[in-house]
C-alpha cells in the first residue's frame, strides 16, 4: 500500500512529487532481511531505490535492482537502468494510464530510462480492432502522444532519465527474437500458459481455438529479455506474466528483472473489498463506471457524483483508491470546497484523516467525491491541452471506436 510520508530530495529535477515522496527506512525495511545488501548502500543509493519502489503495490526480486545501483551496472552492460511497461493499443485511455504514468515519472526522476512498449502484434493476437493492424497502429501513435502529455514531455532517448517508445513490430524483425520466444516456450505446458491468459483479459478456457494466443506469454517474456530490461512494470493483473518471465530466466540462467506492480483501480461502482480476479477493475466497456483521460471537468464531476460508490462506514471505496493512488501522490493534498452554506473549505494531506472526516460527517460524501474529482482533473490538464491543440490526433481514434 502506498504511504504518504516526508519528502526526500533526490535531485533538483524531482518535480514529479512536489509534495509527496517516501520515508526511505519504512519502505526498505521489509526487504532488508531477504536482501542484506540493502543495508550496505549509502544514503543516496537507498533514497534512489525508495523513490523507485515506494509507490507500488508489490515489488518482486528487488535484488537485481539493488545490484544495479550498488555496482553501477545494468543488463545492457552500460550502467543505464532500463524499465519497461507494455501496452496493447486498444482504444482511448482511462485513469489506469495515469496511475502508471505517475510511477513512470518517478522512474524518470530517479534517472531510470523508461521504455513504453507498444505491443501492436500482441494486440493483433488478442483480436483488438478485429485484427486490423492499421487501426492498431493508429491507436499506438495516439498512445505515444498521450503518454508524452501525461509525463510532461520529458527528453527522449536511451540515456538515464529519458523516455523511449518501442514497437513490437520493430522487435519482431529480429531472428534472435523468435529464437528467444522458442526458448521461453520450451518446457512450458499448456496448463501453465492457460493460467497466464488473464494478462490478455481472457479466461483459461477462451482460446483453445487459436494457437497464436498460446505464444503470447512467451512473447511478453521475450520482449523483456531482448530489450535488456532491468525493471518490468505493470498492473497487478500482469503479475502472472512477470512470474512466468522470472521462471524462464531461472531455467536459462538469464538475468531476472525486478518486477514492480501497481494497483488496479476499481470501477466507480465497485463496492466491498477488491478481488484477486480483478473483476472489480475499472473498464472502458462500462463508461459510466470508468474515468477516461479525455473526460471534461464537468463529465468527471458528474461521474463521481452520480456513480462513485462511497459509504462513510465502508473503508473500501473507489473514491478512496483514487485519492490514495492518483490525487495524494501527485499533489500531496485533497482540497474539499463545499457550498459555503454547508461548510468551509478544507485541505487533507493523508488518506486516513480524510476517511475519518467523511465517516464522522465533517466532510459530506458528495463533497469528498468532488474534491477527489477536482484533484484528478487537475492532473489531466496537460493531456486536455495537447488534444485541444491537436484535435485530429484524437479524432483518428474516435473514428475507429465508432466504427
Amino acid at each position: 500500500m502506498v504511504k504518504l510520508l516526508p519528502k526526500v530530495e533526490l535531485r533538483n529535477s524531482m518535480t514529479y512529487f512536489e509534495v509527496v515522496i517516501m520515508n526511505v527506512d519504512s519502505i526498505l525495511a521489509p526487504f532488508e532481511e531477504r536482501c542484506q545488501r540493502l543495508t550496505e548502500l549509502d544514503d543516496n543509493q537507498r533514497n534512489r531505490i525508495a523513490s523507485i519502489i515506494g509507490g507500488v503495490e508489490e515489488t518482486v526480486g528487488i535484488d537485481h535492482l539493488v545490484d544495479c545501483i550498488a555496482d553501477n551496472t545494468s543488463v545492457g552492460g552500460d550502467g543505464v537502468i532500463r524499465c519497461y511497461v507494455g501496452f496493447e493499443p486498444s482504444g482511448k485511455a482511462h485513469i489506469g494510464w495515469k496511475v502508471l504514468s505517475l510511477q513512470l515519472k518517478r522512474m524518470l526522476d530517479a534517472d531510470i530510462n523508461v521504455l513504453i512498449f507498444l505491443a501492436d502484434w500482441h494486440a493483433w493476437i488478442n483480436d483488438k480492432f478485429n485484427g486490423k493492424m492499421e487501426d492498431i497502429q493508429t491507436t499506438a501513435r495516439y498512445m505515444e502522444d498521450t503518454f508524452r502529455a501525461l509525463l510532461g514531455n520529458p527528453p527522449e532517448g536511451d540515456g538515464p532519465g529519458q523516455l523511449r517508445f518501442f514497437w513490437a513490430s520493430t522487435l519482431m524483425d529480429s531472428g534472435d527474437y523468435w529464437a528467444r520466444v522458442l526458448r521461453c516456450s520450451k518446457g512450458a505446458t499448456l496448463a501453465m500458459v492457460r493460467k497466464t491468459f488473464t494478462i490478455m483479459g481472457r479466461d483459461e478456457a477462451s482460446s483453445d481455438h487459436d494457437l497464436s494466443k498460446f505464444y503470447y506469454p512467451a512473447m511478453q517474456a521475450s520482449d523483456i529479455f531482448e530489450l535488456d530490461i532491468d525493471i518490468a512494470i505493470g498492473g497487478m493483473d500482469q503479475r502472472k506474466a512477470h512470474m512466468f518471465m522470472r521462471d524462464v530466466a531461472s531455467k536459462w540462467g538469464w538475468k531476472k528483472a525486478t518486477c514492480l506492480h501497481t494497483t488496479i483501480i476499481s470501477s466507480l461502482k465497485s463496492t466491498g473489498a477488491r478481488m484477486e480476479s480483478f473483476d472489480h477493475k475499472m473498464s472502458k466497456s462500462d463508461p459510466s463506471g470508468a474515468i477516461l483521460i479525455h473526460d471534461t471537468e464537468k463529465q468527471l464531476r458528474k461521474k463521481m457524483q452520480k456513480h462513485a460508490y462511497l459509504n462513510p462506514e465502508d473503508d473500501s471505496s473507489p473514491v478512496y483508491e483514487l485519492a490514495e493512488h492518483v490525487v495524494l501522490p501527485e499533489w500531496g493534498e485533497i482540497n474539499v470546497t463545499p457550498n459555503p452554506k454547508f461548510g468551509n473549505p478544507s485541505t487533507w494531506t493523508d488518506l486516513q484523516s480524510f476517511k475519518d472526516a467523511v465517516k464522522s460527517g465533517e466532510i459530506h460524501p458528495l463533497d469528498a467525491k468532488l474534491g477527489v474529482a477536482d484533484g484528478i482533473y487537475r492532473g489531466l490538464t496537460n493531456v486536455a491541452k495537447f488534444f485541444e491543440d491537436n484535435p485530429e490526433k484524437l479524432d483518428s481514434v474516435n473514428k475507429l471506436i465508432k466504427n
